[in-house]
C-alpha cells in the first residue's frame, strides 16, 4: 500500500469516529472532519510522520497544554544536564524538582464539558497531574531527540493516563482511580507495585469505591454528560471486586530506607468512597531521608514535604500507603 493513501485512510477514519462527539458538544471546537489528499500532504509537510501518528489530541493545545514556556525551560535544562543518561527514578525526580513551587489547582484534568484529551498544565497542578507530568517528562526524555514538543509529552501522558494507553476522546477512556492506574500500568510494564515487598500488608475491607458517581457534581464531564454516570458506576463496581492491600502507616518509618527517588506513593485513606485520597513522589535527600513530594492543597503549591512517615502522621485520615516503582 502506498504511504499517502494509507495515511489518508487513517486520518479519515480517525475523524469519522470523533465526528459524533464533536457534533454532540455545545462547545465544539473547529476541526476538519473531511480532508482531501492535498490538505493531508500539507499536513505531513508541516509535521514529521512519527508526530502525526502518535498525536492523540482531540482538543486544541490552547486547552490541552498550558505553560509551554516552562516546559521549554525544563527540557532545555534536561538536555544541557543530560538527564537522559540517568535512571528513570532520577529523571522523574529532576523533573519533579523543576516544577517545585507550581501553584496547586484542583481538578486540572477537567478541561472540557464533553471531549476528553491528553493534557498537561505547568502553571497549576493537583496531586495526580503533578506526578503524571513528572513521569511523562522522564519517559519522554528517554527517547533520543534533539527537540521535544508538547505533543511528545502529551503522548507519554496518554500512555499512562488512559486505559490500555489510548485516548479516543471519551471520558471513560481515562483511568480515574489510583489503584486501577497501578494495576493497568503494571500490566503494561510501566511500573511495578512493590507494596507487598516492603512489609506486611493488610486488606482494605468494608469500603466502597464510588467517589465519582457519588460526587458527580464536582466533575465537569459527569455533570454535563449524565449518560456517563452509569458507565462510571460499572467501572467502580468492577474495581470493587479486585483485592486491595496496603502498608499501614505505623510500618512506614521502618520501610522508608527501601524507597527510592521517583517511587510513586498513593496515600490510602480512612475516608469513604475511595481507597487512595492523594498521591505523590519520593525524593531521597543526601542524608538518606525519604521525603514526600506532592502538589499540596494545604500548602497551595508543589513542594518537597516532610519525611513520608512524618507526613502520614500529620493526618488522622491517612491509613497507609501503596507504592509503585516506575520501570524503564
Amino acid at each position: 500500500m502506498e504511504i499517502l493513501p494509507f495515511l489518508y485512510f487513517i486520518y479519515a477514519n480517525y475523524y469519522k469516529e470523533l465526528a459524533a462527539s464533536f457534533f454532540a458538544s455545545s462547545q465544539a471546537v473547529t476541526y476538519p472532519l473531511v480532508m482531501n489528499r492535498r490538505a493531508l500532504f500539507h499536513l505531513l509537510a508541516a509535521a514529521t510522520l512519527p508526530s502525526f501518528l502518535r498525536a492523540a489530541e482531540h482538543l486544541p493545545q490552547s486547552l490541552t497544554f498550558i505553560g509551554e514556556d516552562k516546559f521549554d525551560r525544563i527540557v532545555a535544562q534536561a538536555l544541557q544536564e543530560n538527564w537522559r543518561a540517568l535512571p528513570i527514578g532520577a529523571r522523574i525526580t529532576h523533573a519533579a524538582l523543576a516544577m517545585a513551587g507550581t501553584p496547586y489547582v484542583g481538578f486540572t484534568l477537567e478541561i472540557h464539558d464533553h471531549i476528553e484529551s491528553p493534557s498537561a498544565n505547568f502553571d497549576g497542578q493537583d496531586c495526580w497531574t503533578f506526578f503524571e507530568i513528572a513521569l511523562g517528562l522522564a519517559r519522554m526524555l528517554a527517547i533520543r531527540q534533539d527537540h521535544y514538543s508538547p505533543a511528545d509529552l502529551l503522548r507519554q501522558i496518554e500512555i499512562t493516563r488512559y486505559r490500555h494507553g489510548t485516548c479516543q476522546g471519551g471520558y471513560l477512556d481515562r483511568i480515574h482511580y489510583l489503584d486501577e492506574w497501578f494495576q493497568d500500568n503494571q500490566k503494561r510494564g510501566h511500573v511495578r507495585n512493590i507494596t507487598a515487598s516492603l512489609g506486611k500488608t493488610v486488606p482494605l475491607e468494608g469500603r466502597r469505591i464510588d467517589e465519582m458517581t457519588v460526587l458527580w457534581k464536582s466533575y465537569r464531564y459527569l455533570k454535563n454528560n449524565p449518560h456517563l454516570r452509569s458507565g462510571m458506576a460499572q467501572i467502580e463496581t468492577e474495581l470493587q471486586t479486585r483485592p486491595f492491600r496496603y502498608l499501614p502507616k505505623d510500618q512506614v518509618n521502618r520501610i522508608e530506607p527501601q524507597l527510592q527517588s521517583g517511587d510513586i506513593v498513593g496515600i490510602v485513606t480512612h475516608k469513604p468512597h475511595v481507597y487512595c485520597s492523594h498521591v505523590g513522589l519520593i525524593v531521597r535527600t543526601e542524608d538518606g531521608v525519604s521525603h514526600f513530594m506532592h502538589a499540596s492543597q494545604t500548602h497551595k503549591r508543589v513542594l518537597v514535604d516532610k519525611a513520608l512517615h512524618a507526613y502520614l502522621a500529620d493526618f488522622k485520615s491517612h491509613a497507609g500507603i501503596v507504592v509503585a516503582r516506575p520501570l524503564e
